[in-house]
C-alpha cells in the first residue's frame, strides 16, 4: 500500500479511537488504555499508561506485520486542562502532518500547538496546550517507518 493510503488510514483510526472518544479495548498490559481501529489488512492500534502524565505508543500493522509506529509522553502541567479540548485539536490532524494534531488550533481560551521535524519515515514533534497563554500541557513523540521508506 502506498504512503497516500496510510495516511489515510491513520487519520481516519485516530478520529474514531481517542479523539473521537472510541471504546477502549480489553488492556494488552496491566492498566493500559487500548484502542484498535482496522480497515481490511489494516490494523491501528493505539496503547498508552496513566492519565495526568502518560506515555503510549500507536502502530500500524499491514497483513499482520508492523509497518509504522510512533511513541509519546507527555504530561498535564496546569489547570483547567481539558481531555475534550484534546481530543477535539487531535480531530484536526492534516494530512501534511498525520502525527498528532495540526501546528495550531484555538477554540475559546484554549491554544493547541504541535512542530515537527522530519517525514513520515522518520519524525520528531512537540505539541502544548496553553489556556489563556499559560501552557497547562505539553507531549513529545517521535516514530519511524518500520519497512524502509513507507
Amino acid at each position: 500500500m502506498d504512503r497516500a493510503a496510510l495516511i489515510d488510514f491513520l487519520i481516519r483510526a485516530k478520529q474514531k479511537t481517542y479523539a473521537g472518544k472510541g471504546a477502549e479495548e480489553a488492556p494488552s498490559r496491566p492498566c493500559s488504555h487500548d484502542l484498535k481501529y482496522a480497515e481490511g489488512e489494516l490494523c491501528y492500534l493505539d496503547t498508552y499508561l496513566g492519565g495526568d502524565c502518560f506515555a503510549g505508543e500507536e502502530a500500524l500493522w499491514e497483513n499482520g506485520k508492523p509497518i509504522w509506529s510512533m511513541n509519546y509522553a507527555g504530561q498535564v502541567t496546569g489547570a483547567p486542562f481539558s481531555g475534550d479540548f484534546l481530543k477535539e485539536a487531535l480531530r484536526h490532524v492534516p494530512k501534511t502532518m498525520p502525527y498528532r494534531g495540526p501546528e495550531r488550533y484555538e477554540n475559546g481560551d484554549y491554544l493547541y500547538t504541535c512542530t515537527v521535524e522530519g517525514d513520515f519515515e522518520w519524525f520528531q514533534g512537540y505539541e502544548t496546550i496553553s489556556f489563556r497563554g499559560e501552557k497547562i500541557y505539553d507531549c513529545y513523540f517521535h516514530g519511524t517507518s518500520l519497512r524502509g521508506g513507507v
